[in-house]
């Protein structure tokens, strides 16, 4: 009985993917859709949580370990409930479908199963991130001249230990000394989680003298986020005895984190010495020059992969310089959606529509964008009250702004259907889908709506009209 009432639930308020995977697209920008969010797919949807597949374990492992909390994000701005994402690997192979009798078709087949899941899989370098493409400023100086001097050999210091924040570009630098290195000697690009991974499956596999072969006889080992090593003991030990395997044969290591060795929580205190014994640099937030350089450099880049190119003013790229300041990922997101908003309308958004587009980057948090202020100033507005905004009346004068208050509070917070529905009267959530709609449709054909609409998300978002 239980199990029916869920299910039917749900039937009720299904997850769209597709609108989903359109947010992340103009989220995340075309090149990350094209490349990763396009092979997924909704799966089935549980109680608190969605299984979504994927056609390979690669794939599934890179969207995890850098996409993976947008998509939660998104996913939560339409299913509240949502607090976890499962993933399953179904492979779009049409010839799983056929019979295979031939014993050699089999075992080729199985050659390729293995290969997929190999270490080299795991170990590829990324060509687009190298050292002539990495921006530099004074915020990454330190770690970049560090970490060019290792690719060109000429560095006494081993370990190489960068630590930063998340999206300051750690990866891009161990990226670019792979990139370097690989073109006379043998390197191992591997993120902590991987290798951990690889770990539990030779102990499984009793295939503990390929792992160690394959981790000890390299020329150059790249760890990315080694912080996810932490607490697992046995692997600590492993990994231990492979660091000083490699630094007996003067093999360079290289490591990132989002901490320094001695703030590593969880990991052996003689793996942290090791790590402060090299050279450990870190890579402080981007200052503004960097960020503005930054800027115009991405979307140089963006435009000219379009024959119809996007000259985004000097006004927005100050803009979005100034006021995006955690991270480079945030910055470069940023520029991801204002490309995509002038190629998808055919124009440039104005400095008060760029503020709606990143709004959520720009710290315009719920906390401070509530229904309730969505209502009272919607009323003002229409010069109606709000009990007459709440009540059951149809009247024409009532229905548009009490619209108009429901897709503003849909596209303004995070708030889930069924919760703006409590909210207005405890109204059904296809009442609230049908007034998004409504008002979408007359925006596209009555500019007298489209200019209500975005003087009230000043008002409401910066407290000024206009």
């Amino acid at each position: 009985m239980n199990n029916t009432r869920t299910n039917k639930s749900f039937e009720k308020i299904n997850l769209d993917w597709k609108l989903v995977q359109s947010e992340l697209k103009l989220k995340l920008g075309i090149e990350v859709y094209e490349s990763w969010i396009k092979k997924i797919d909704l799966h089935e949807e549980f109680n608190n949580y969605i299984l979504l597949s994927v056609p390979t374990r690669f794939i599934r492992d890179w969207i995890t370990s850098r996409y993976l909390d947008q998509i939660l994000q998104t996913i939560r701005k339409h299913k509240k409930q949502i607090i976890r994402i499962e993933f399953k690997i179904l492979e779009k192979n049409n010839q799983k479908s056929e019979k295979f009798n031939d014993l050699n078709q089999k075992n080729e087949i199985e050659n390729v199963s293995f290969i997929k899941d190999s270490h080299l899989q795991y170990s590829r370098i990324d060509p687009n991130k190298r050292f002539e493409n990495f921006l530099i400023g004074s915020s990454n100086k330190i770690a970049f001249e560090a970490s060019l001097k290792v690719s060109e050999n000429i560095s006494h210091y081993n370990p190489l230990y960068i630590y930063g924040g998340v999206g300051l570009g750690k990866t891009h630098l161990l990226n670019s000394i792979g990139h370097e290195m690989s073109k006379n000697k043998k390197v191992m690009f591997i993120s902590a989680e991987r290798f951990m991974y690889q770990f539990v499956k030779s102990i499984k596999s009793n295939e503990m003298v390929k792992f160690k072969e394959n981790f000890r006889n390299t020329d150059v080992l790249l760890i990315d986020d080694i912080q996810f090593m932490n607490g697992k003991e046995a692997m600590q030990e492993e990994f231990f005895h492979t660091f000083n395997a490699l630094l007996d044969k003067e093999s360079k290591i290289i490591v990132s984190a989002d901490r320094p060795p001695n703030k590593l929580s969880r990991i052996q205190e003689r793996i942290k010495s090791r790590f402060s014994g090299g050279l450990v640099v870190d890579i402080q937030k981007p200052e503004y020059d960097l960020r503005r350089k930054i800027v115009n450099y991405k979307i140089n880049e963006l435009t000219n992969l379009y024959a119809d190119k996007v000259n985004v003013t000097d006004e927005i790229q100050d803009f979005i310089s100034n006021k995006v300041t955690t991270n480079v990922r945030e910055l470069v997101g940023a520029i991801n959606r204002i490309v995509s908003f002038s190629r998808i309308y055919n124009k440039l958004p104005s400095l008060s529509e760029t503020k709606i587009i990143l709004k959520d980057l720009l710290n315009l948090t719920e906390n401070n964008v509530t229904i309730d202020s969505i209502q009272t100033i919607v009323c003002k507005f229409f010069k109606i009250s709000k009990n007459e905004m709440l009540s059951s009346r149809r009247s024409r004068y009532l229905v548009r702004p009490r619209q108009t208050a429901i897709y503003l509070t849909k596209i303004l917070t995070t708030k889930s259907l069924p919760e703006i529905g409590r909210e207005f009267s405890n109204r059904d959530h296809t009442t609230i889908i049908h007034s998004v709609k409504t008002i979408e449709k007359l925006k596209e054909k009555n500019p007298d709506m489209n200019n209500n609409i975005n003087k009230l998300k000043n008002i409401i978002l910066y407290n000024k009209e206009g």
